[in-house]
């Protein structure tokens, strides 16, 4: 039935993990020192990537970070040996937390990184920490849509480097409930936010736990599907 397919792909869960690099074990650390804790700690400070732009979960405020990724990096960080003065913190998009940890820009990634077969080949995942499920963001005042199903011939935002809308709009064949939506891409949610706001686009689809930061820090403007 059409019912149980919607609650099979969206139902699926998104667990939310730490990645590092899959070669082997990640090197954490600045050239020389110890730790700050009581573990082992390679060296003066850790870089960790979070999401800047997610309230609730890792957003910027005052050139800080803070929400619950935030917190299970820095508690992750102390279980490696590294006091909070000791992370450097980095701006993870969606699109960048593969090649930011191929390429050394980051020890760890804690960015509501789903788990996902694709991303293993990439990178390793420890977790879960935390399981989201997948849901659809709309303006307040829009009543045509309430399911998966209500966005064929709508326009839906996905972020850069998000499987998410693919969800929504891959054939069944490849996984997807094959709605005929638009999609109109984003550098990431907040800019898909925007694009709501002004009507640019319908709906925005991810994990719960994003949507949910977004229609709290709006209160009346926006609702979750």
């Amino acid at each position: 039935m059409r019912v149980r397919r919607i609650s099979t792909v969206l139902g699926s869960t998104a667990a939310l993990a730490l990645a590092l690099t899959a070669c082997g074990t990640a090197e954490v650390g600045g050239e020389g020192g110890e730790g700050g804790g009581e573990g082992n700690g390679g060296g003066d400070t850790i870089t960790i990537g979070v999401k800047y732009d997610q309230p609730g979960l890792g957003l910027d405020e005052g050139g800080t970070p803070v929400g619950f990724d935030v917190d299970v990096a820095t508690y992750v960080a102390g279980e490696l040996g590294y006091s909070p003065d000791q992370i450097e913190w980095t701006e993870a998009a969606s699109a960048n937390r593969e090649s930011f940890l191929q390429q050394g820009t980051v020890d760890l990634i804690f960015a509501t990184y789903s788990i996902t077969d694709e991303r293993r080949q990439v990178v390793d995942f420890a977790g879960p920490y935390y399981i989201a499920q997948q849901d659809i963001l709309t303006q307040a005042d829009n009543t045509d849509i309430n399911g998966p199903d209500d966005l064929a011939g709508k326009t839906l935002c996905s972020a850069s480097g998000s499987r998410s809308a693919n969800n929504i709009v891959d054939s069944e064949e490849e996984g997807g409930l094959g709605v005929d939506a638009q999609l109109r891409e984003a550098g990431n949610y907040s800019e898909c936010l925007e694009l709501l706001g002004n009507g640019t686009v319908d709906a925005v689809t991810t994990d719960n736990t994003i949507l949910a930061g977004f229609a709290a820090q709006n209160p009346g403007q926006y609702r979750v599907v």
